[in-house]
């Protein structure tokens, strides 16, 4: 019994696993389960047009894949065989965007469809500079050769909205069903084409809890290098999207984990050594996940402000205990951190500038002089201060009492307002409650005509 135990187990282990299918799978709705009335109907309207006008056309990539999955897609894009020429006039507003690789944004409102033609996948014909990396890529093909340019097969799936038919050519839905994140051809020669499709396979694998295959995984920590090919303002881009994907610590774990932080997130060694900071940074990514499921929308202003706070705040103390005052301080703790995370992926001015005066604020919240505090609400970012103070005080590192009365105020009218600033003043100064008003002077009249007035 014991022996057949064994050779039933030995059996089970060498057997082979059964070969992948080849050529397109087609799924009903009774099998991919998408429900229509979730896709965008602008989307829908592109296909629709285009199928109108004897072209081919499928929404693609992200959104088919999330519908499966049960997730509420940012965005709907559409592929076709139809040129950029041939789909621009279709439409009432389109515009032809893009050097790389030649697109159509189908303007709806404030509604984008972002249309693209199929890739043909002309290897020989592709410039590329010296790591492998593709510069160019503006020849056209079918539905498959566009299927095989896709990165991982859990993107490589179109849509038909008429139809409701599901059209996979590389197993995708297979490996949505079991959770893995696997690349389409060769990884290390899909890496050099796109290093950053090595980040996407950190998100995929964080936002759908999954697992990354082992072919596809082997070659990305020897290859973290050429991110630093990548251009500045795409890495940015990806790192938005990293940051929201709904399971950000996870994907920054990953990304760590990899090595492939260094050109994105450079205080990262110092944050996971450190037990207080990386509470902070975990609670602040906690309510981003939340927000994310939830379909709000995100401020890169205010993540990035919370990332980096760690750093800011040891600076910010670290100057003060020089002599430096509290806004003097603060304002040379954020040149340095942002120095920093600049050496490795520059954040846009116009978010460091909201940044700024986030961290800037939280050195004014001791006030309790009525005329600051009055001052403090006409700012522009008054609300995202006190939301990055209740996370100050979610980790003890401010009182949780000061902190709500803040938001009290915040949500609070003008005659409510009124009344909390005067029961949080001294009673001595609880007269001075009321908001001041400006004083118009009267203008002064000259001598001579205050003397015929007199006469």
């Amino acid at each position: 019994m014991l022996k057949q135990t064994i050779k039933n187990f030995v059996s089970r282990l060498f057997t082979p696993t059964p070969p992948r299918p080849t050529g397109p799978q087609r799924y009903t709705v009774e099998q991919h389960r998408i429900d229509r009335r979730l896709v965008s109907r602008h989307a829908i309207k592109v296909c629709e047009v285009l199928q109108q006008h004897g072209f081919e056309a499928y929404v693609v990539g992200g959104a088919v894949r999330d519908l499966i999955v049960g997730l509420e897609p940012k965005d709907f894009d559409v592929a076709t065989n139809a040129t950029p020429e041939q789909i621009r006039p279709l439409f009432r507003r389109a515009r032809i965007i893009g050097r790389r690789f030649k697109l159509v944004h189908v303007v709806f409102g404030y509604e984008v469809i972002e249309t693209s033609t199929f890739r043909a996948d002309a290897k020989d014909e592709e410039l590329t500079d010296e790591h492998g990396r593709i510069l160019r890529d503006n020849d056209y093909g079918q539905l498959e050769d566009d299927a095989r340019r896709r990165d991982f097969t859990l993107n490589a799936l179109y849509y038909d909205p008429t139809t409701e038919t599901v059209v996979d050519y590389h197993n995708g839905v297979e490996d949505l069903k079991n959770r893995v994140v696997r690349i389409i051809g060769d990884a290390e020669t899909r890496y050099r084409e796109d290093p950053v499709r090595m980040l996407r396979a950190m998100r995929f694998a964080a936002k759908l809890d999954a697992t990354i295959d082992p072919d596809t995984h082997a070659p990305i920590a020897k290859l973290a290098d050429l991110l630093e090919n990548v251009p500045e303002s795409r890495l940015f881009d990806e790192s938005i999207k990293l940051l929201s994907c709904g399971n950000a610590m996870a994907c920054l774990r990953l990304i760590h984990a990899e090595g492939l932080h260094q050109n994105l997130f450079p205080f990262m060694d110092e944050l996971l050594a450190n037990e207080d900071d990386l509470n902070f940074v975990d609670n602040a990514l906690a309510r981003t996940d939340s927000r994310v499921r939830t379909g709000k929308s995100l401020s890169p202003s205010f993540l990035f402000a919370a990332l980096l706070w760690p750093s800011v705040r040891e600076k910010w103390q670290a100057y003060q205990k020089q002599g430096q005052p509290p806004a003097q301080a603060i304002a040379s703790a954020s040149d340095d951190a942002l120095s920093q995370q600049g050496r490795a992926m520059p954040i846009q001015k116009r978010f460091q500038s909201d940044m700024r005066e986030i961290w800037f604020t939280q050195t004014r919240f001791d006030r309790v002089n009525n005329r600051a505090i009055w001052r403090m609400m006409e700012q522009p970012r008054f609300r995202a201060s006190v939301d990055f103070l209740q996370l100050r005080a979610a980790v003890k590192e401010v009182d949780s009492v000061d902190a709500q009365w803040w938001m009290d105020l915040a949500n609070a009218d003008t005659d409510q307002r009124t009344t909390l600033i005067a029961d949080r003043l001294p009673p001595k100064r609880a007269g001075a409650a009321k908001r001041p008003r400006r004083r118009t002077r009267r203008p002064q009249r000259s001598a001579a005509r205050s003397q015929a007035s007199d006469e």
